[in-house]
């Protein structure tokens, strides 16, 4: 059955690539076919890799590299028109056999990133059966990339909730209240010292997929967590009176929203803070090395930001003189975090 959601997350291809106002490669016409023919090449090569049974990750490992140069080099439009190129190009059927690829390109949920995709990226125990089933070539390949630079990031950026949460707690004290927002599987709360310590009031956590809200309220029973079906729109709208929080993070949502949407969605979460409150979104980075591989084979595609646009969302949403804010880079420098603190 497919799951039909209220389209406010923009989580979908379609709506993400109609949103970068792109024109058409016809436009383009020379450097297309150039790239169209270069892009060719990189398949063909990477076919006659497997058919001589090199070993899977160095195949993959190799892919990245010349899909992410290709990508950087071409128009957006022109690489835009060789997504479905590469799609369609007989190799793919060789990198599904990679359990984490597989599963982001047939979205069995409907749509992209969804938070059994960030098990896989999370290498979590919930699909470590999965992982198990896959043939050989498939565990190969997934041992690369469940290690690509994004991946590496996303799971600091679960280590780095769990140590926002935990210390929230630890400065208000069992009163503390937080929300998560598109908090698929709520992963980083299965280390929060401050959770399983009883240390907080009550933890949100809101998500579109009715099935990842299941998931929480199961995982998580008898607990401080509370799971809630709903979307973008239901905050925007204010749909639950949710109530004030000390902690309101997003992590894996502005990824998909254009920075109108970003604003709007900010400047209402600023509105739902205790004084001195901590809103937390993160962003995939532009420049990430493994862009042209997660849009073309794993059908996957993120608006990737700067630090000059997370500014942008944070000073189009918020008085600076009301608020601290900084915007950093994790460790890998593949995600972006802005953090804004309310003053008194």
């Amino acid at each position: 059955m497919q799951t039909v959601f209220d389209g406010q997350s923009l989580i979908t291809a379609e709506a993400i690539a109609s949103g970068l106002r792109r024109g058409k490669p016809e436009h383009h016409g020379e450097a297309f076919e150039t790239a169209r023919a270069e892009l060719a090449l990189i398949l063909y090569a990477t076919q006659q890799q497997v058919e001589q049974q090199k070993f899977p990750a160095e195949i993959v490992r190799r892919l990245l590299s010349l899909l992410n140069a290709l990508r950087a080099k071409v128009h957006p439009d022109v690489w835009q028109a060789l997504i479905p190129v590469a799609q369609n190009h007989p190799i793919q059927k060789y990198f599904l056999e990679d359990p984490l690829t597989h599963w982001s390109f047939t979205k069995p949920r409907g749509y992209s990133g969804d938070a059994q995709l960030l098990d896989y990226i999370y290498c979590d125990p919930h699909v470590a059966e999965s992982v198990a089933n896959a043939s050989e070539i498939g565990k190969a390949l997934y041992s690369h990339t469940q290690n690509v630079p994004s991946c590496v990031a996303a799971r600091e950026r679960r280590d780095l909730l769990t140590r926002y949460v935990d210390e929230t707690a630890a400065k208000n004290g069992p009163e503390t209240e937080v929300l998560a927002i598109a908090a698929g599987h709520l992963r980083e709360a299965n280390r929060s010292a401050a959770l399983a310590e009883g240390g907080l009031k009550r933890w949100v956590a809101l998500d579109q997929d009715p099935q990842s809200v299941g998931l929480i309220a199961r995982d998580f029973q008898g607990t401080a967590v509370e799971a809630i079906d709903g979307s973008v729109r239901t905050v925007l709208t204010r749909g639950h009176k949710l109530g004030k929080f000390d902690l309101i993070y997003a992590s894996g949502l502005y990824d998909y929203l254009q920075h109108n949407v970003a604003v709007k969605l900010t400047k209402t979460c600023l509105q739902m803070l205790k004084p001195n409150g901590t809103f937390l979104f993160a962003n995939y980075a532009e420049g990430t090395p493994d862009a042209g591989y997660r849009e073309t084979f794993m059908d996957w595609v993120l608006l990737l930001r700067s630090e000059v646009d997370m500014w942008n969302i944070i000073n189009a949403s918020v008085d600076r003189n009301t608020v601290e804010a900084q915007v950093y880079f994790g460790e890998n420098r593949n995600v972006l975090y802005g953090v804004i603190q309310k003053r008194g």
